[in-house]
């Protein structure tokens, strides 16, 4: 007999560490590298693991055609090809699945946000409907227009104590590419979200590249001293990658 996630213990909830709540994840270029590469393969070992909520939904939003079916597929090869394990479990992946679904949609038109949130309210738990994650792993230039099409369907909203529900709102790199106009991105951003309800990500700082530096950096007595504001005009980091641009050239426009 194999254990399911749900028979799993959790850990640190004998801790007084707070459950989980249900919640649906909605990520924004679902079609894109990023999704398959990291966002599913990381979901599914939380899942496998035991540290998903007992009830969840992720949901594809991206303007290619595809089905459920499709997209589900499409989401276990990435699993296969670049997850830390490289393999899936046939039970643990269908039942991973049956929680996956695509919503075709352009991310400027808003009847597919209506469509959108027409297709959350179908789900059989309230909490699905209310307890929503935004994952914009699009294109910089559309971080705000996401943002209003959600507020304006009823999607998103500011936070208020004593709200059942949550919303949460997940920006991929590169927030701004300098301090004005990462200004400007997060005063849009606030409009419609409390500070509290944002949450900004550049995977590339956790990168052992950049770790290493900082260590090198601290763990030094010599450099320590010498790699400071005062010695230093100006760092530069270059990784290299050997998959190039492929087809994500309209993320950069």
């Amino acid at each position: 007999m194999v254990d399911t996630p749900q028979s799993l213990s959790m850990p640190g909830l004998e801790d007084g560490r707070k459950a989980d709540e249900p919640c649906t994840i909605v990520i924004f270029g679902a079609s894109g590298d990023l999704t398959a590469r990291k966002l599913i393969p990381a979901l599914y070992h939380l899942y496998t693991e035991g540290q998903m909520p007992a009830s969840f939904r992720v949901v594809g939003f991206a303007r290619r055609e595809k089905t459920d079916e499709s997209w589900r597929e499409e989401m276990r090869v990435g699993i296969e090809k670049y997850s830390r394990t490289r393999s899936v479990d046939a039970a643990q992946w269908q039942d991973f699945a049956n929680n996956l679904c695509y919503h075709r949609g352009d991310l400027t038109d808003a009847d597919a946000y209506g469509g959108l949130a027409g297709r959350l309210a179908g789900f059989d738990d309230a909490a699905l409907t209310g307890n929503l994650v935004f994952y914009l792993a699009i294109s910089p230039s559309l971080f705000g227009e996401v943002v209003d099409q959600l507020h304006a369907a009823g999607l998103l909203k500011r936070f208020e104590e004593g709200d059942s529900n949550w919303q949460r709102v997940v920006v991929e790199k590169p927030f701004g590419h300098d301090l004005r106009s990462a200004q400007l991105l997060n005063n849009h951003l606030i409009r419609h979200a409390r500070e509290r309800q944002i949450f900004r990500i550049d995977h590339y700082l956790g990168k052992e590249t950049v770790q290493n530096i900082m260590m090198f950096r601290f763990s030094n007595a010599i450099f320590e001293q010498l790699w400071n504001r005062e010695a230093i005009e100006h760092v530069q980091i270059t990784v290299s990658e050997d998959i190039g641009v492929g087809s994500r050239g309209g993320y950069f426009v």
